[in-house]
């Protein structure tokens, strides 16, 4: 079986693990330190807070800027749950919009249909690693900032829409030559294991609020945030007599560990000199091989102004209802091959309908969900696999299509 997205564990990764486990400091401390300044430094951000996942990242930066019970945050339909569960923690109500016809990111013209004085926040998101439009989204909050009403210091201080950026899949990836993570105020990324850089499980939020902000600073107030509101760390406490502390709010538990950090370290020395070529390579192979299929509409990988981190391979095929994408899903894994789907609308889950949502409402969303089939792209899949692959959708689809 040709498997979906296995993790590429190096010998490198193993041996960095195999230090900090030795080392005897094995939670938050040196290594996650380094790790943060390292992405800060990759990014081109001001500064960078890891965490134990991006869904944590995600919310602690809606609570950071005061969003609560009455307030809107604006998302696409078509995202993963965790996108829109941070909202709902937060007492606040998601305001869903359709995505584009010609990639899977949230279109902005819904967005600005969908703008009231209750928006607070604009959560765009990097579908399968494709930046959004992140200048005209950015033009929007400017248009609107007459109609925002700040409701906390933080909102009072940015005095506008903040976009927060899930690009959970697309570090790497590149909007108008700046990489992603500093394209909107503040945007998190996932290292989940089966993300492109891996922590096992992990996130980062890389901060660039406007220069009426300190983002050191921030980020030294989410530190305390994102540790029980302790003031000061488990590493600072060692230092000789400090070991005496504070408890300043009350916080949440979402750091990361140096074990998590080290994983991340071996990833990022090797990100851009072999995991992003090898996917890259994986994507165009896929692509020139269905060139000239009819039926296949393959996700764009770059443009002008645009470059993907490869994340996923979403194929759509035309003219097919749901069912034929669950029968053509059926077959291939019959014949061997592991595909997917990305990801189920969040307006067709049972909870989300239970609070009135309806995918009805989104029929772009829907339409490129009824017809998406993600190919399996990892670091190991090899070149006679990838064939595999191939031979095997084309056999698969001119069975099931008429």
């Amino acid at each position: 079986m040709i498997p979906f997205s296995p993790p590429h564990i190096t010998e490198e990764a193993i041996a960095a693990v195999t230090e900090v486990l030795r080392s005897g400091w094995i939670t938050t401390g040196p290594k996650t330190k380094n790790f943060e300044k390292n992405l800060s430094q990759y990014c081109d951000v001001p500064a960078t807070l890891c965490l134990n996942s991006a869904t944590a990242g995600l919310e602690i930066m809606l609570r950071w800027f005061g969003v609560q019970e009455g307030d809107e945050v604006i998302l696409p339909a078509y995202t993963y749950s965790a996108t829109a569960n941070v909202i709902v923690h937060c007492g606040a109500k998601p305001i869903f919009v359709d995505v584009n016809a010609a990639d899977f990111n949230i279109s902005v013209a819904t967005i600005e249909k969908a703008i009231s004085p209750r928006t607070k926040v604009i959560m765009p998101v990097d579908f399968a690693g494709w930046p959004c439009d992140y200048d005209e989204i950015k033009a929007l909050a400017e248009k609107h900032r007459e109609q925002f009403i700040p409701s906390h210091p933080n909102q009072q201080k940015l005095g506008r829409i903040m976009i927060l950026a899930d690009a959970a899949h697309s570090i790497g990836a590149s909007y108008k030559g700046r990489k992603t993570g500093s394209l909107a105020d503040a945007s998190v990324f996932s290292f989940h294991a089966v993300k492109n850089l891996t922590t096992a499980e992990g996130g980062a939020i890389c901060l660039t609020l406007p220069e009426t902000f300190d983002n050191e600073e921030i980020y030294r107030e989410l530190c305390v945030k994102t540790l029980h509101g302790q003031n000061k760390d488990a590493l600072a406490k060692t230092q000789v007599g400090q070991w005496r502390y504070d408890i300043v709010e009350a916080g949440y538990k979402c750091n990361m560990t140096d074990i998590m950090a080290a994983i991340g370290q071996v990833e990022l020395d090797r990100y851009e000199s072999e995991t992003l070529i090898r996917r890259r390579e994986i994507c165009d192979f896929y692509t020139k091989e269905l060139s000239d299929c009819s039926w296949a509409i393959p996700p764009i990988q770059s443009n002008e102004y645009k470059t993907s981190s490869y994340h996923l391979y979403p194929l759509r095929i035309r003219n097919i209802s749901e069912s034929q994408r669950d029968q053509i899903i059926a077959a291939i894994s019959e014949n061997g091959v592991s595909v997917n789907v990305h990801f189920i609308p969040i307006p067709m889950m049972s909870f989300y309908k239970g609070l009135g949502y309806d995918i009805s409402d989104y029929p772009q969303t829907f339409d490129n969900y009824a017809c998406e089939i993600s190919l399996p792209v990892f670091y190991d899949l090899t070149p006679e696999q990838r064939q595999t692959v191939i031979e095997t959708l084309k056999k698969v689809v001119t069975q099931i299509i008429p």
